[in-house]
Formats: C-alpha cells, structure tokens, sequence
C-alpha cells in the first residue's frame, strides 16, 4: 500500500472535529441547547492547551467527561478551542478545552457519537490514527425507523470502469 502525503486521516479528523465546533458556537451564540439536545465531551486533561483547575486536574490527571446540559454559561467558541462554566459539587469552574484535546463527543438526545483517537500523555507519541466515526447506532436507527429488519449488507469494492465510458 502507497504512503499518504495527503494524510486523509488528519483532514478527517480534523472535518469531524468541525461537527463540534459548529454545534458549540450555534449553542453560544443562542445561549441554549436546542430540544432536548446535550453533550457528553470527553477531552485529556493534559493536553496541551487545556486550561482547568488543580483541583479538577488532581482528581481527573488524564482525561475528563464533561456534561453540556442545563447549567453551563460563558461558552464561547473560537477555530482552536470552547470554554466554558460549570459548577463541580457547587463550585463554578471555567474550562478551556482546544478541540485537538477531544477524545469523544456523544449527544445522548439523537445517539450521536464521535470518537478520537488521541494518545494520552504517557502513551507513545506516534501518529494518531483517526478512528472518528458517526456511532453505528445512528445507522442502526434510521434503518429501525424506515421499518427495515434485514441485516446489513457488508460493503463491497466497485472497480471505477464500470463506471467509464466505453469507446
């Protein structure tokens, strides 16, 4: 097999991170979360760029799941990052979370799922293989919704000349 120079990977994870963006700056700029929509994101607390208190590091030294439900405030939304207002056992905390940092965003209200393959601080430092993806379950969904009981059909390799004009 060839070698990527484009690095497919990374301009995939990079779109997959651009779901999130988007949701969280359309929720910043409403100041609330659409119907019954919320947000488990899940990010490594050692990250670089990931600003959160000691206290919260000392009790979460490698990665955190945050909830983006019914009390948050001061989201806001740039190209490399969100940060935002959440109370911890009553105490209000600011977060600032680069979207580099992400290992899983899941809304619960749809059962969407992304997942990120981010090498943890003491993991090897090698190249992060993307394994972001829609969750199997919104497929699985639609197809219960459309009435379908079958299984899915595994996926086949269609030479791109059936597709040419013939001369």
């Amino acid at each position: 097999m060839g070698h990527d120079h484009i690095r497919y990977d990374i301009l995939a994870q990079d779109a997959l991170r651009g779901v999130i963006r988007k949701v969280l700056a359309e929720v910043a700029a409403t100041g609330r979360l659409p119907g019954d929509h919320h947000f488990f994101i899940t990010f490594l607390t050692g990250a670089p760029g990931v600003r959160i208190s000691q206290h919260l590091k000392a009790k979460y030294a490698e990665q955190m799941t945050i909830v983006v439900q019914h009390q948050f405030w001061d989201l806001k939304v740039t190209d490399s990052l969100f940060e935002i207002g959440l109370s911890f056992s009553d105490t209000p905390e600011k977060l600032v979370v680069p979207f580099n940092a992400i290992r899983g965003f899941y809304d619960p209200s749809v059962n969407f799922e992304l997942e990120f393959d981010v090498p943890l601080a003491d993991e090897e430092e090698g190249e992060a293989e993307i394994t972001a993806y829609p969750l199997e379950a919104v497929a699985k969904t639609e197809e219960a919704e459309a009435g379908k009981t079958e299984e899915k059909k595994e996926g086949s390799v269609v030479s791109l000349d059936a597709f040419r004009k013939k001369q």
